[in-house]
């Protein structure tokens, strides 16, 4: 019997699967494989909320592989091992995976392929699995990478995503292999969102139904929460990024196209840390930044942390953030500038606090976005700041979304509730257990622009 192992990673779905529909292909078994690997999660990027959607992802995949005659064979440990393993059991001759972009993807890559060499398999690599256009696909004359959106946009734009398959109608699983439980897990966001198959293709349903015509302009609607939400589906590829394109693509208008721009800035990022792995961490563009720590800023971070800075806008994402895991777009740019720039905080410590707590925490988007605001980025003005109060007023001019999420100014009307501090009397009371700004927006100006010596 000739057998395949489909090792499954970032692309938790049966839609618009290539390395399962190659492995499957004139009959063959298949062995769908998931490892929790040790790696990732001694590294810190297994934090709860995404383990519990994770958790979702693997019971929902699994139940999909069932209803084909099928199961999800699961394991734990180094994941090369456990892939030389299973094949081993498994009688394999090829094992399938879609490539990933990240240092230790293209290490844990080479490491399979050398490894499945001395066993006499074949590794099979598949592009446009967790791209809608494949890393390297489209690139600058005389660079390996796009270091500007704008131009890479035009190309990715005319490349055109690839075909999208249908799910298998069937799936062989060997007997033989054996499989660990499927985890269970609970994350500490109360408000997190479901994962799996199922609820993104759900999701992407009711979004092209009734909310893409509106993206361009509602997106940037605090109160609203008018975006997709399908970021959590689409980093752990319960969606197709390639099916997510052609169906929006096919809804049309002005809406879809803002939309599909906004899934090409996920490729670009991807293309980037692709082409320079070290961004992960290091500066992109370095600034020569003298960047404040957890040592000499503390208690100002913990204050951002918790969504206690005396911004309310700023303190309401933060908080929406532990909620929910997740945060709006539009929120994640106003908080990560106030921490870079206005209180001129290291952007790693931002960025990690995100990666401890977002569902959707993806090491390209999170850590390039990151710099896109701290300036160390690809972002052709490195040096704007956002002020929070102006934001709050044009982004939530009613304050319904601040009263939503800081109770201690739900008794604060209209849009007096984003500056709290200049309230008097009895509207001055409504606001009481709120706490005073950490810093004046002068002063923290002031002090970025001394440190960037742009003065």
């Amino acid at each position: 019997m000739n057998v395949s192992v489909v090792l499954f990673t970032a692309d938790l779905r049966l839609h618009d699967h290539p390395p399962l529909r190659a492995a499957s292909a004139g009959g063959r078994a298949v062995v769908p494989l998931f490892v929790r690997d040790r790696a990732v999660d001694t590294a810190g990027f297994a934090v709860p909320n995404r383990l519990a959607f994770l958790a979702d992802c693997l019971r929902d995949l699994d139940a999909g592989l069932r209803e084909r005659g099928g199961r999800l064979v699961v394991r734990s440990g180094d994941v090369v091992e456990e892939v030389c393993r299973v094949a081993t059991e498994a009688g394999a001759d090829e094992v399938h995976l879609a490539a990933d972009v990240s240092r230790y993807a293209q290490h844990r890559d080479e490491r399979l392929r050398h490894a499945l060499a001395a066993e006499g398999v074949r590794l099979h690599v598949h592009d446009a699995v967790t791209t809608a256009v494949a890393p390297g696909a489209v690139t600058p004359a005389g660079s390996d990478h796009f270091a500007v959106f704008t131009p890479y946009f035009r190309r990715w734009a005319q490349e055109g995503p690839r075909d999208v398959l249908g799910a298998p109608r069937a799936v062989r699983v060997p007997d033989a292999v054996g499989s660990e439980r499927l985890p269970v897990q609970k994350g500490v966001s109360e408000g997190l969102a479901a994962g799996g198959e199922r609820a993104g293709r759900a999701r992407l349903a009711a979004w092209l139904r009734h909310g893409i015509s509106d993206y361009e302009d509602r997106h940037d609607d605090l109160a609203g929460d008018a975006t997709s939400r399908l970021s959590p589906h689409l980093h752990f590829g319960t969606l197709s990024p390639v099916e997510v394109v052609r169906r929006s693509r096919t809804a049309g208008g002005a809406g879809a196209e803002a939309f599909v721009r906004q899934l090409a800035w996920r490729d670009f990022h991807r293309q980037v840390l692709a082409a320079r792995p070290d961004a992960a961490a290091a500066d992109y563009r370095p600034r020569h930044d003298r960047w404040r720590t957890e040592r000499t800023a503390r208690e100002d971070i913990e204050a951002w942390r918790e969504g206690c800075t005396g911004y309310p806008v700023v303190d309401a994402a933060m908080r929406q953030l532990r909620h929910e895991g997740w945060m709006h777009n539009r929120a994640r740019l106003l908080t990560a500038s106030f921490l870079t720039k206005t209180l001129y905080v290291d952007w790693r410590i931002g960025a990690r606090h995100f990666l401890d707590l977002l569902v959707d925490g993806d090491v390209a988007n999170n850590q390039l976005n990151w710099q896109w605001v701290a300036g160390t980025g690809t972002d052709s003005r490195p040096n704007r700041v956002l002020n929070p109060v102006v934001q709050g007023h044009r982004f939530d001019p009613g304050g319904a979304y601040v009263r939503r999420w800081v109770p201690e100014l739900a008794g604060v009307e209209g849009a007096a509730v984003h500056q709290p501090w200049r309230l008097r009397g009895p509207d001055r009371a409504a606001a009481a257990g709120y706490p005073e700004p950490v810093i004046e927006l002068s002063e923290g100006l002031a002090r970025f622009r001394r440190a960037r010596e742009l003065d």
